[in-house]
């Protein structure tokens, strides 16, 4: 069986068994471009991989957790990391190692290596998949060759190849990978040339870039851009980008470096190479039948061709699904560090300042007409800040995901998702808001005086009360309107419920992340260590601020909703004292859903005994380790809030940032919304909660007072008996 080929002599013919990256290589080589040397791990060596380690039915088990068209991004990446886990505990079949091994060592040596993808459904006419699969440049020896290999069919199952696969309707069951493994090409300048333009069919263009290609591909490096007239090949114009950076080798894989300044000052190519590299993309459109979109490098003054494939235009999912949205969030870890420093710097102490502003105004004291300007302004303010949400705060989240893929490769955890261990302990605000209840909860315990003073008259003594009004000052917005009766009441009761807990259960998790931080570290020397360090201290950045900046929008929300309230308290004659708490789902969770609207109620109907009783068992995704047994406690609407009871599982749509307080509470966490990383996941994980997300109906399906296991492990909830 064919596990192994030399590009020369593979056809289109092949194109099943060496995947369209290779067979394009091949057949540029044949016609005398410039191509380096190459082999191709083919799709058969994937499938005896694959099948070796049992991973298809690993893999049907984790898209199987609910119907893909139902799985919200956050799932979906959630699915993949989980995959890719499996692919990196998986180790190759020793006869298929040795074959593999002795080939790269036949052709390369020790000499470095770029290992790219070339899936068979890869660069062809309709269908790019171009930079949603894996490739990886200066691998050196066999060895790291083959662990490359391995990610980068383990990259077939990335979120974003999922996501591109049921944009075109393929099942990826169907589906499989080859790998290509070229000599590395020491290239000085490198880029991309587009044939024919995306945007104007009469033009062509070339963007180049100093040092490797690496840094134009994932947006790191700004390149220089000539637009060319197909018809002559004259350059019609040219943008010169601040040049700063360039991607070069490192000691292992590449890095990105401060660019010499005698190179910052000049273009990577000249207007005569521009041309040349157009006149090659050419002359291969002449070859394929198609204009191309080829990668190119000069090295040692010769112009080499990395990669061809037909050039093409993505269409827009159809049927009002945009979930690829997602795919325009990823960052690179140098645009990251940048969005981090934005956002930490100047985002969130803009919002902070804005919202103090609104919070500090006596709405009551308003004129008809200044509440109203009020409102006009209060609103514009959270349609601006919601549209930053989406375009910057969002995005961070893939800082932690940068991090968990790179935890996961090093260190191959049996538990998929251990890194977020290392991100506990971060200073969020929403766990600094909960030490503020756990005090006021331990003078309760301390104190059972106070504390039945308290649930008799629902008031304390005068310290007591001093210390819940600043809870209201500073977090009114938790508890609908700010210094409601009817607030003050739930508070109490919970404050109440929370004292009764024994004491010391209010502890974070996390203790044991100096360990593991040290144990993760230790896998890397010199700077390697530093890049791994830098990486865990930019993921524990974006692991609170993802979470921060749901509570500095929520305040602003809650500031214009205390607006749009004080409207109606006076249009209905209310005293304000009574007035009742907010309902219904929060504009941030909205805005977490690619689609940005929240699911359609779903109608009583459902709620029937007969309905309930064939649902036993619900699969969700695990977010939260840890196994858990109680009584349900069904979350629809804020007030439901105050009524969990010690030890009993939260059950609702989406923990939001409202409802952070009453999480130590609770023996278990089952939520409708999926993902790891959404709000409710992590601060179940800062308090040891287990915790299931992604349930479909959670709160239709389940009803107050069930018995409940949570398996946070497995992802698992069942419904039991009595």
């Amino acid at each position: 069986m064919t596990v192994l080929l030399s590009i020369e002599g593979t056809g289109a013919a092949d194109r099943s068994l060496v995947g369209g990256k290779a067979a394009a290589l091949s057949l540029l080589r044949s016609n005398g471009f410039p191509v380096p040397r190459a082999l191709c791990v083919t799709t058969r060596a994937y499938r005896r991989f694959v099948e070796a380690a049992g991973l298809p039915a690993a893999i049907a088990r984790e898209l199987g957790r609910k119907r893909f068209e139902d799985m919200r991004w956050e799932e979906i990446w959630d699915a993949a990391l989980r995959i890719r886990g499996l692919f990196d505990r998986a180790g190759w079949p020793a006869d298929l190692r040795e074959e593999l091994g002795d080939g790269f060592r036949r052709v390369f040596g020790d000499r470095p290596v770029a290992v790219r993808s070339s899936a068979p459904g890869e660069d062809g006419a309709k269908a790019s998949f171009a930079g949603l699969h894996e490739s990886f440049l200066n691998v050196k020896g066999p060895s790291a060759a083959l662990d490359r290999v391995r990610l980068v069919f383990a990259s077939l199952w990335s979120d974003r190849a999922l996501l591109y696969r049921k944009e075109l309707g393929l099942d990826p069951s169907g589906s499989g990978m080859a790998a290509l493994v070229q000599e590395m090409v020491p290239a000085e300048r490198s880029g991309i040339v587009f044939g024919v333009s995306p945007s104007d069919p009469d033009c062509a263009v070339v963007e180049a870039v100093w040092g490797l290609n690496e840094g134009l591909v994932d947006g790191t490096v700004e390149p220089d851009r000539w637009t060319l007239l197909r018809e002559t090949g004259a350059v019609l114009s040219r943008h010169a980008p601040v040049r700063r950076k360039w991607v070069v080798p490192a000691a292992s894989g590449t890095g990105v470096a401060d660019l010499p300044e005698e190179l910052a000052g000049r273009p990577p190519i000249s207007g005569e190479e521009a041309s040349s590299v157009f006149r090659t993309a050419l002359a291969a459109e002449s070859a394929f039948g198609a204009p191309q979109d080829m990668e190119w490098s000069f090295a040692g003054g010769a112009l080499l061709v990395l990669q061809s494939r037909p050039v093409t235009t993505r269409s827009k999912p159809g049927g009002g699904d945009d979930r690829a949205w997602y795919l325009g969030l990823r960052r690179s870890h140098a645009s990251l560090v940048t969005l981090r420093d934005r956002v930490a710097r100047e985002l969130l102490p803009e919002m902070d300042r804005e919202a103090r502003e609104m919070e500090s105004l006596d709405l009551e004291r308003l004129p008809d007409a200044d509440l109203e300007e009020e409102i006009r302004k209060r609103e514009e303010a959270v349609r601006k800040w919601e549209g930053i949400y989406r375009s910057d705060f969002i995005p961070l989240a893939h800082g932690v995901r940068l991090f968990g893929q790179f935890y996961n490769d090093a260190l191959a955890p049996e538990d998929p998702f251990e890194f977020t261990r290392l991100l506990s302990g971060t200073g969020m605000l929403s766990l600094e808001r909960n030490a503020r209840f756990a005090d006021l909860a331990q003078r309760l315990r301390a104190d059972p005086a106070l504390a039945e003073t308290v649930r008799r008259d629902g008031k304390g003594d005068a310290d007591f009360e001093r210390r819940i009004d600043g809870l209201f000052r500073e977090y009114g917005n938790l508890f609908g309107s700010s210094g409601s009766r009817a607030g003050r009441r739930g508070v109490s009761r919970l404050l109440l419920e929370m004292s009764g807990r024994p004491k010391g259960v209010d502890a974070m998790a996390g203790r044991d992340a100096g360990a593991l931080r040290e144990r993760f570290l230790s896998r890397f020397d010199g700077d390697a260590r530093a890049f791994a360090a830098e990486l865990l201290d930019l993921a524990r950045d974006c692991y609170r601020l993802r979470d921060d900046d749901n509570i500095f929008l929520g305040r602003l929300q809650s500031a214009r909703d205390l607006s749009l309230e004080e409207r109606a308290r006076r249009a209905e004659g209310r005293d304000p004292a009574e007035a009742a708490p907010r309902g219904g789902e929060t504009s941030v969770e909205k805005l977490n859903d690619a689609s940005g609207t929240a699911p359609e109620p779903k109608p009583p109907l459902l709620e029937t005994p007969s309905f309930l009783q064939r649902d036993r068992q619900l699969v969700g995704h695990p977010a939260g380790p840890g196994y858990a047994r109680g009584r349900a406690r069904v979350v629809r609407k804020d007030e439901d809030r105050f009524s969990l009871r010690a030890g009993e599982i939260l059950v609702c749509d989406a923990v939001d940032p409202n409802m952070t307080f009453v999480v130590p509470l609770a023996g278990g966490i089952v939520e409708r919304r999926g993902g790891m990383l959404i709000h409710g996941a992590i601060i179940a994980r800062e308090y040891g909660v287990p915790c299931v997300t992604g349930v479909p109906d959670a709160v239709h399906r389940i009803r107050t007072g069930d018995m409940l296991s949570v398996d946070g492990y497995l992802g698992i909830v069942t419904r039991e008996e009595g």
